[in-house]
């Protein structure tokens, strides 16, 4: 479920159209080739959360947004659609329902040559569905 989770996330976020317009890449890697702003999955852990009738996990993910800038509030719009689109996958799933999502947090970093790092991390909750 955790694969099928990163796939579905990394899908989603392309499939927006506002935030294909302010960044460049989204991808399951770390995209040091590409020119910023990029955003990437870059990792993930899972732990059992199954119920008696249906196996289930805890999937933690997270997402770095790369980009440039002199101003420490770089970045700030594009986070807050990543965190926006994130939360808003549907439910309904190939192979998995997902239960619940939440924002854990967030984290930033300056790098150098004026390189910052935006980190987002978030839990979801879900359980397998049955293969039609």
């Amino acid at each position: 479920m955790e694969t099928a989770l990163r796939a579905a996330l990394i899908d989603h976020l392309r499939a927006d159209d506002a935030l294909t317009e302010v960044v460049n890449v989204v991808d399951e890697a770390e995209t040091e080739r590409a020119s910023t702003p990029w955003l990437a999955l870059v990792a993930s852990a899972a732990i059992d959360w199954s119920t008696k009738k249906r196996p289930g996990r805890e999937v933690r993910v997270a997402f770095e947004l790369r980009l440039h800038g002199d101003d420490p509030a770089a970045g700030a719009d594009i986070a807050g659609q990543v965190d926006a689109r994130v939360l808003s996958l549907p439910a309904a799933q190939t192979g998995f329902r997902v239960v619940t999502a939440h924002f854990l947090r967030g984290r930033a970093e300056r790098g150098e040559r004026n390189t910052r790092a935006l980190l987002r991390e978030y839990r979801f909750r879900v359980l397998e569905t049955p293969q039609p």
